[in-house]
């Protein structure tokens, strides 16, 4: 006996709904690695069209090599002149910031930790892991960030950044991001939220909220937008159902904005 054949409009919803099925399982998935399975987000799905792995693959290597190359300039210019890393003691090297140089997503931390400041990387120690974690929720691979502090050394004792030491050593950031010119900023905790904001309202009124981090006058973007959250060091100390959810809540709005400006 024959088979039956499937119209064209069910071979569609065929597709239609496995489509469906993978974009739940992605949503699952996300959940279990942000230890939020159970919690309620509301109605939400992934994009249909899920932020690519490489977020900047299609920008042309020149634009990627002049990029690299500016900030390896900074760095060094950085290293040379900062008003506050060249007179700081506390410190055994500069923290600069790594990742893709056209990265669309960059994420903004205070200071770099113990564990940076020997190995002269960003987020490499526990709280970094746990911004690994954050990343690969959301699809994305560390590499195809960028990461970054307002502090590029780190203070004594890992105390917060002092108003003086933000003063002098944020202008670097200022230019990482003119250079990168991501899409979207994340900041990570209230010190570099209130920075690059020039706000003092503390990161549990501001996360989860859209806002804008302004360029400064003559500069060749006017914004880019911001969305502040926890700090990875925070959240794994506050490690509640509640917290979760809602770091998740504000990771899953950056993917939805770069979604719609892919």
């Amino acid at each position: 006996m024959s088979q039956p054949t499937r119209s064209g409009s069910e071979n569609a919803a065929g597709q239609a709904d496995g489509g469906a099925v993978s974009a739940h399982r992605a949503c699952v998935e996300s959940d279990r690695l942000m230890g939020v399975l159970d919690v309620p987000l509301g109605n939400w799905y992934p994009p249909s069209s899920p932020v690519s792995p490489s977020l900047s693959a299609s920008l042309p290597e020149d634009r990627r090599s002049h990029c690299a190359a500016m900030l390896a300039e900074l760095r060094e210019r950085h290293d040379r002149e900062c008003p506050h890393c060249t007179h700081a003691t506390a410190h055994q090297r500069t923290v600069f910031g790594e990742g893709d140089p056209c990265a669309r997503l960059m994420f903004v931390g205070e200071a770099p930790g113990e564990t940076e400041d020997t190995l002269g990387r960003p987020f490499v120690g526990k709280a970094g892991r746990k911004l690994d974690e954050m990343i690969q929720a959301i699809g994305l691979r560390r590499e195809d960030c960028y990461i970054a502090n307002v502090l590029k050394s780190r203070p004594p004792e890992n105390r917060a950044p002092l108003p003086l030491e933000v003063e002098r050593c944020s202008p670097y950031l200022v230019e990482q991001l003119l250079i990168i010119r991501p899409r979207v900023i994340m900041t990570l905790g209230g010190p570099a939220t209130k920075m690059l904001m020039n706000t003092d309202v503390g990161i549990m009124k501001l996360r989860g909220s859209w806002s804008q981090w302004v360029a400064p006058p003559g500069s060749p973007i006017v914004s880019i937008p911001l969305m502040p959250t926890f700090h990875p060091a925070y959240l794994i100390r506050n490690y509640t159902l509640e917290t979760r959810a809602q770091v998740w809540s504000d990771l899953k709005a950056v993917m939805h904005r770069l979604a719609e400006t892919a």
